[in-house]
């Protein structure tokens, strides 16, 4: 029960960790694809939608290659921060946070397209900067929108295996998920193991997909 408990904890705290990196940049990007026209807009939606159509473990090889011991960011990292990436603990936070940032920016850049572009026009009009309407009325009015793409990346996040399997191993005590803990229960042929961490997994996305639809249903006119 220990070890369950443990895995438990380490992927409630991996998915925590990794959603809350992506937030930042996922909310930033979703606001632009909405908001702006660009040169390169269209390849830039294409790059943030592969993860979701391409398998999962291609996307962990790519991973791999990046933050691998040889690859170029995994050296980089190691040179200058002193820290490996790849078949640690950091590598199950990129895996998670890769595979779950496609869904937070979609949803962000609906929430973001949904508040009327006349009230931002009018704040700007009496004299707010850029900043200050993003701020106070663009950000609160798409809030339940990005609150629910908040909610659907950590269940994201939650549920990841392919990428994390290629890029993090299966290291008991330092890269073991749920996912990655049924799976290696089933091959180790420990079934009811496997099924008290399939129970912890469909309570934990049950619970973050129920609380997605109801800030989704509240963000609906």
């Amino acid at each position: 029960m220990s070890d369950i408990f443990q895995v438990t904890l380490f992927t409630l705290g991996i998915a925590l960790l990794g959603t809350m990196l992506i937030v930042p940049p996922g909310v930033a990007l979703g606001w632009a694809l909405a908001r702006r026209r660009w040169p390169g807009k269209a390849v830039v939606e294409t790059l943030v939608a592969l993860p979701l159509v391409i398998p999962p473990v291609a996307t962990g090889l790519v991973l791999l290659k990046l933050f691998g011991r040889h690859g170029a960011l995994g050296r980089l990292f190691e040179n200058v921060f002193g820290v490996e990436i790849a078949f640690t603990w950091r590598a199950v936070v990129l895996a998670t946070g890769v595979m779950a940032f496609p869904l937070l920016v979609r949803t962000a850049r609906v929430a973001f397209e949904e508040v009327p572009v006349r009230l931002e026009g009018v704040a700007r009009t009496l004299g707010a900067g850029p900043l200050r309407v993003f701020f106070t009325i663009t950000v609160p009015l798409a809030r339940r929108g990005l609150m629910a793409g908040c909610v659907l990346a950590f269940a994201r996040a939650l549920g990841e295996f392919g990428a994390t399997v290629m890029v993090a191993g299966m290291i008991p005590g330092r890269t073991i998920t749920l996912a990655l803990g049924i799976y290696n229960d089933v091959l180790l042929g420990n079934d009811g193991a496997a099924f008290r961490l399939l129970a912890i997994s469909v309570a934990l996305a049950f619970a973050a997909v129920a609380l997605s639809e109801w800030l989704t249903r509240r963000h609906a006119p």
